[in-house]
């Protein structure tokens, strides 16, 4: 484990300790290989770094994954004009990859005189763009946005992509050598080893994972961690073992473990793990079968051939919008089915251990305090309580300001300084570092920006032979952080708040900052 000094930036004579964990060995066999870099977390912005790396010449890279085979785990995600950017500066082939992976949205129309609907086969999608439709509780729309790649290429110079984690994952680890991506790697340990001029990953392989709270649905009070269906990658039997590198890039989200490594036996320790952000989410994946009666009306007052629409109980004054806590999305897979995501600001106890039932109870008692039309109610207490899901979510905040705090929200630090995001030769990047909610679609977004960032001054570290210069390293570093942080910082507040949201300028200002992003003129200031 590293002890951190008060100035993480600039100490890079990080001391070790010699603390092995209960039950664990570490070998001490002759000297190891050595990689020039070792990316911890075998997500898509884990991968997108190594992928970079390798475009630029650095093909010494290990990624490791606790999880013990790639499954398919997460929800469908977008990719927006600022993360597609990144990736085709990341790597061209990568970009166009992900693109014709990227799964579009259909809007399926429904025609047939039976008392339910049900799902329908081989439905063709719209002659117009689909939709993201945006409406108060009347069904009246406040504002909406394309779908479509070509409309966002059109108005940004980059298109979006919706595509699931999982896809995205899979296209992305295919790109690299199959055996530079290792499953069953849990990071145990993190030594610094000046002696060697690199630091040491101590690894074991599990057979039990304990369920990560942070970062997926949960179903209920069920495990949901069993033993990997349909894996691409069976599990291996590796006993603990050590890994060495000049350099570890942590991408492994929003629960690090190389975070809580660095900073949980420091003055840092407020901050190695995250925060409840104040807000979560009940989600059921989807209703197969709707009254007719029902259908029709969630058709005629919110649909309306959009695939895809947020309800709101935000309030409309001329060019403002008054923004609440509370928001339904509805949503129609390709083959028909109908589900929704509610989001809404709760005290963390109180969804905690809820039984699928309790999850559409409290989805009621939510939406009924807010004055939600009956039909939207009505479609949440015929959930299926198989399907029904919750997710807290969590951030670690590139700043602290009382403006970033939520009412309900007690365990805010509000004062302190949160900690850099780099210690002497470890890295963290996407949401180990800055993780949050999804409200504006940026988490995968900012942590391809990320990969770019840190990708182009490892680049410029091993161009320069820079390996053994640990003040080299640690300004490469401190300038990712400097030009990253306060875009962060600005995007978790608009997330938190949804600022952009309250008016058309603030809206036009945002989309400014976020999607026309110049990456040649970033790629710039970063060498």
């Amino acid at each position: 484990m590293l002890e951190t000094k008060s100035s993480p930036h600039t100490d890079t004579n990080t001391s070790t300790k010699a603390d092995t964990l209960a039950g664990s060995v570490v070998s001490s066999s002759a000297p190891q290989k050595i990689y020039d870099v070792v990316v911890v977390g075998a997500g898509p912005i884990g991968l997108a770094t190594a992928i970079g790396l390798r475009k630029r010449g650095i093909e010494n890279v290990l990624v490791i994954d606790q999880t013990r085979a790639f499954r398919q785990v997460g929800q469908t995600l977008d990719l927006l004009p600022n993360g597609l950017q990144a990736l085709k500066y990341l790597d061209s082939n990568a970009y166009e990859e992900v693109k014709k992976t990227g799964l579009g949205l259909l809007n399926p129309k429904q025609s047939n005189d039976q008392k339910t609907v049900k799902p329908t086969q081989g439905q063709q999608p719209p002659k117009t763009s689909p939709q993201w439709a945006y409406k108060d509780l009347k069904g009246q729309i406040i504002r909406s946005t394309s779908l479509s790649f070509d409309d966002w290429f059109k108005d940004y110079g980059e298109g979006r992509v919706s595509i699931s984690w999982y896809n995205l994952q899979t296209t992305l680890r295919q790109l690299l050598p199959q055996d530079r991506v290792k499953a069953n790697h849990r990071c145990i340990n993190v030594v610094n080893e000046p002696e060697n001029g690199c630091v040491r990953i101590d690894c074991v392989a599990d057979t039990e994972i304990e369920a990560n709270p942070y970062a997926y649905w949960i179903d209920g009070q069920k495990d949901n961690d069993t033993q990997p269906q349909n894996s691409d990658i069976a599990p291996q039997e590796i006993a603990t073992k050590s890994i060495r590198a000049k350099l570890i890039v942590a991408a492994d989200g929003i629960n690090s473990t190389v975070r809580k490594l660095l900073y949980t036996d420091s003055e840092y320790h407020d901050f190695a793990q995250p925060e409840y952000s104040g807000f979560a989410a009940i989600f059921c994946m989807e209703i197969a079968e709707i009254a007719k009666e029902l259908w029709t009306k969630l058709e005629e007052d919110f649909f309306q051939d959009s695939p895809l629409v947020t309800i709101t109980n935000d309030e409309i004054s001329g060019n403002y919008v008054c923004i609440k806590n509370i928001r339904i999305i509805l949503f129609r897979r390709p083959t028909g089915e109908l589900g929704y995501i509610i989001h809404l600001a709760l005290p963390l106890d109180s969804l905690q251990g809820k039984s699928e039932t309790s999850l559409i109870d409290l989805a009621l008692q939510e939406l009924q305090k807010a004055n939600f039309p009956n039909a939207l109610k009505q479609l949440v207490r015929i959930s299926p309580p198989a399907k029904m899901q919750q997710r807290p979510y969590y951030i670690h905040r590139a700043t602290i300001s009382d403006s970033l705090q939520v009412s309900n929200n007690p365990e805010g630090n509000p004062g302190k300084i949160p900690p850099a995001w780099s210690v002497g030769r470890i890295v963290l990047v996407g949401d180990a570092a800055h993780g949050m909610p999804p409200f504006m679609a940026q988490g995968a977004n900012q942590g391809l920006e990320d990969a770019l960032a840190v990708a182009t001054l490892i680049a410029k570290i091993a161009e320069e032979n820079n390996w053994d210069d640990t003040q080299a390293i640690a300004k490469a570093f401190e300038k990712y952080e400097c030009l990253r942080r306060p875009l962060i910082a600005y995007i978790q507040q608009a997330t938190l708040e949804r600022s952009p949201y309250s008016s058309d300028k603030q809206w036009q200002e945002y989309n400014q900052q976020v999607y026309r992003r110049n990456f040649a003129q970033f790629i710039e200031a970063l060498l």
